[in-house]
């Protein structure tokens, strides 16, 4: 390519973004096949929902991920940077409402939309990779999952809470009630319903995904520790408390079977399938569903807060103490959870801070069975409970063992006497997946009224989702109601039959998106091997930490179930992670509602992709926090003007310099150039490859940049100090690449190149060359700055300590004074002390 006269004189971004992006849209510059020649090296950015435009926190993650793929593209590596759409979801209905149009074209038409602001950015993604997982050619394989998941029993369906609007006559997502648990259309308050709903057995999984945490050493320890804490492992007991009256019974699991002599109620979750029914025997029903809508509307403001007050109410019903035959009345409390063991919790309020506060509240006993060291507990005067260990009281065969003793001993009666049993629990619930909303994969089961639950034989998918539905006011999913989808044949025997027209969570089609890219037009299978073998693990995986816990988890287990199922050779999807920081303007989260959205077009539009680019690399680390800054922008507009001057204005001077640099005969500003380049490129290559710092590569080139012009600025220069400047120029120019991709192939094509900067190879730097040559070392008197020493760079210590006590004034200050000891800190600082 020719650079004009205008291109020449003025840094014209529009016209050159422009054109790079046509030829490399043309030449598919960016397009990848898996090659075994090659180190392969997979990069990927957790793809966006199509909600209209890309937002500044877009632009961020996916200029991050960019810079890592050209560079790594720059050293040689076979690079695999796709793109697509996490396309189907709740907003693409709200918006069908709101504006009269059909999802799928609402859906459709931002992505044609929001790619074209991607390619405006000018990121190296392998558009023939692209996907929507709205597609029925994505989804087909993911009901094909769900069916063979459905025959090893990691598909199931039970009964399950959901948010309930009457008016609307629909169910809502958690996001569409809002203020005091009213729904989001009409406010009217949302009330709890059971449906019969599709889970995925995670839980099988469970120990799996906890031990392989600690292999993710490439992941953010604190994603890490957000995983493990989401599964939770514990270890205890499984304990049988029989109802009275009845023959069935309560199981409990804890982790403290050693206070289990002292329990002296039984509390529920208010959602525990045994509320209703006790109540209803005991006549307490009304009371209890009383409670329990007051529950649902109040536990939507706690978010999962611990202070709150305890509080419950009596079912009416007793059970037994498997060990002390204590009659226990059974309470539906606001505290117990149906997410954590089996939802039901033997309260033990002396030894457990929120029984205790819950029996002091309703007058209930409290049985002391845990003596601390050298001290006597009297439930009368106790005003909190002792959780602590101790020596066991009122504990039949028990009393006198340490309470961690007993646990191992009381668990080893239970077994005995058929009470119970040494159990694992974990705080990770199964996933349930079903969906009352139309945007979505429906799900493929067939309900037979002679042969029940039947999946759709996969000769016969995709089931397609049907684009002739119609969304009304009221947000009802339209698949019930549409004969021509529901109604369909029993596929066992052939008698009349109905189709399930619940859809999938949309976390399903984000938990397998990243293996598809490798082979997305394969209509063979699902995946084609030759392709996952090749690319996967993912080698850098980059998006927020909003997503740190269901999204990686709910992904790591869909490649372990696709592992077992033969389709993947992998145990982890993502072998490192980022989670980049939010873009913060005024204070807060870039938002809408907040008034203080940048709207990357105008930016682009003004500035540039190059400056939007940079100022998002330059302005702070990847892993935090982004401020935004208009003279953070500026600034990065003008340091790219800077450059452009330093190339165009000096191109010809330096064009007939020697192709040789003959490094001896370098002295003064032209060998500190030559060195500094070499320090330019070891340092930026490890700001990149090594940790992610992009602020501090860009500082490193702008030295550079500062360097070059001190060396122009020096009058006549011989042909060794031009050949140095071109040299200086030309790394600029490269190691601007991967973060101003557009204007370094320009300036690139303007030094002469033929090839594309982009598939042109990194530089390598000489180490002896990058070595400073001289250093300067603090010397301290007894911590106190005294002096400072210039000593040639790779002394030993004995040379850096003969230099600082030959100083003359470092000799001034220690005179006759004794040296204890001299402490030399790497090649910066030397503290004699005296």
């Amino acid at each position: 390519m020719v650079m004009t006269d205008v291109q020449a004189n003025n840094y014209a971004f529009q016209e050159i973004e422009t054109r790079w992006q046509a030829y490399w849209k043309a030449n598919k510059t960016f397009k990848t096949e898996a090659d075994g020649t090659k180190d392969k090296f997979y990069l990927l950015e957790m793809f966006p929902y199509p909600s209209g435009r890309i937002h500044m926190g877009h632009v961020r993650n996916y200029t991050i991920g960019d810079v890592f793929a050209r560079y790594k593209r720059m050293r040689g590596y076979n690079v695999l940077h796709p793109m697509g759409w996490d396309a189907f979801g709740l907003p693409a209905e709200n918006a069908a409402i709101k504006h009269k149009i059909h999802p799928a074209r609402w859906t459709y038409e931002n992505i044609n939309y929001m790619r074209s602001q991607l390619q405006k950015m000018g990121f190296s993604y392998d558009w023939d990779r692209e996907i929507a997982t709205c597609d029925p050619g994505y989804y087909r394989w993911e009901q094909l999952f769900f069916i063979r998941m459905h025959q090893k029993g990691l598909a199931y369906r039970r009964e399950s809470p959901v948010n309930w609007c009457e008016k609307c006559g629909t169910v809502l997502a958690n996001e569409q009630v809002v203020g005091s648990g009213v729904c989001w259309r009409c406010d009217t308050p949302v009330t709890t319903r059971r449906l019969k709903q599709w889970f995925f057995r995670i839980t099988a999984y469970a120990e799996e995904l906890l031990a392989e945490c600690d292999r993710l050493t490439g992941w953010p320890e604190k994603v890490v520790t957000m995983q493990k804490n989401w599964i939770t492992k514990s270890e205890g007991a499984e304990i049988h408390f029989p109802i009275e009256g009845s023959d069935k019974k309560i199981t409990v699991f804890t982790t403290r079977p050693d206070t289990i002599f002292g329990a002296t109620f039984m509390s529920l979750a208010v959602d525990h399938p045994l509320v209703l029914e006790l109540s209803r025997s005991a006549s307490q029903e009304a009371a209890v569903l009383a409670f329990a809508e007051k529950e649902n509307r109040e536990k939507r403001s706690r978010i999962g807060g611990e202070d709150f007050e305890k509080e419950g109410v009596f079912t009416g019903a007793y059970c037994l103490n498997p060990l002390t035959g204590r009659r226990m009345p059974i309470f539906a409390a606001n505290f117990v959870l149906m997410e954590y063991g089996s939802g039901a919790v033997m309260a033990v309020p002396a030894h457990d801070q929120r029984d205790f506060e819950f029996a002091r509240k309703y007058g209930l006993e409290v049985v002391v069975v845990i003596q601390p060291p050298g001290e006597k507990l009297s439930p009368e005067n106790m005003t909190e409970a002792y959780v602590e260990e101790g020596t066991m009281v009122d504990s039949g065969q028990f009393n006198g063992m340490n309470s961690n003793e007993a646990k191992e001993a009381i668990v080893r009666h239970l077994e005995t006497t058929g009470l119970g049993k040494k159990a694992v629990s974990y705080r990770l619930r199964d996933w349930g997946i079903s969906r009352q909303r139309y945007w979505g994969t429906p799900i493929p089961i067939i309900y037979c009224d002679t042969c029940g639950a039947v999946p759709v034989p996969e000769k016969d998918l995709p089931v397609v989702l049907p684009l002739d539905a119609e969304i009304d006011e009221t947000g009802r999913s339209p698949l019930p109601r549409l004969s021509s989808f529901v109604n369909t044949t029993c596929p066992s025997c052939g008698q009349a039959a109905r189709r399930e027209t619940d859809t999938m969570d949309t976390f399903v089609e984000s938990s397998w998106y990243f293996a598809r890219y490798t082979c997305p037009d394969y209509t063979e299978a699902p995946l084609d091997r030759a392709g996952v073998d090749y690319w996967l693990p993912v080698d850098q995986y980059i998006g927020g930490v909003e997503h740190a816990i269901l999204h990686l988890l709910y992904a790591r287990f869909y490649t372990k179930v696709l592992r077992d199922l033969g389709w993947l050779n992998i145990n982890e999807p993502f072998k490192n992670l980022l989670t980049q920081g939010m873009v913060i303007k005024d204070g807060a989260k870039m938002s809408k509602s907040k008034g203080n959205v940048v709207d990357p077009d105008d930016l682009i539009n003004r500035y540039g992709a190059d400056t939007v680019r940079l100022f998002c690399l330059f302005a702070a680390p990847p892993e935090r926090d982004l401020e935004w800054s208009d003279q953070g922008v500026e600034g990065a507009y003008r340091f790219l003007n800077r450059i452009w001057r330093l190339v165009t204005e000096n191109r010809v001077t330096i064009a007939q310099s020697p192709a040789v640099i003959n490094v001896s005969e370098l002295k003064g500003e032209a060998k500190a150039l030559h060195r500094k380049i070499h320090q330019t490129i070891k340092k930026v290559g490890a700001d990149i490859e090594d940790r992610f710092h992009f602020n501090t590569a860009i500082s490193a080139v702008m030295e550079l940049v500062n360097d070059a012009y001190g060396v122009i600025g020096l009058g006549d220069k011989n042909s060794q100090t031009l050949a140095v400047l071109k040299l200086a120029i030309e790394t600029v120019i490269i190691s601007l690449s991967p973060f101003a991709p557009h204007i370094a192939e320009e300036l690139w094509q303007t030094m002469g190149h033929k090839e594309l900067l982009s598939s042109a190879s990194w530089p390598s730097y000489d180490e002896k060359a990058a070595r400073q040559e001289k250093i300067e070392l603090v010397v301290q008197v007894n911590g106190k700055v005294r002096s400072r020493v210039e000593v040639d760079a790779g002394q030993g210590e004995s040379e850096i300590k003969e230099a600082a006590l030959s100083d003359l004034r470092i000799k001034e200050w220690i005179k006759e004074k004794e040296i204890k000891k001299v402490i030399i800190v790497g090649n910066k600082l030397v503290n004699i002390v005296v």
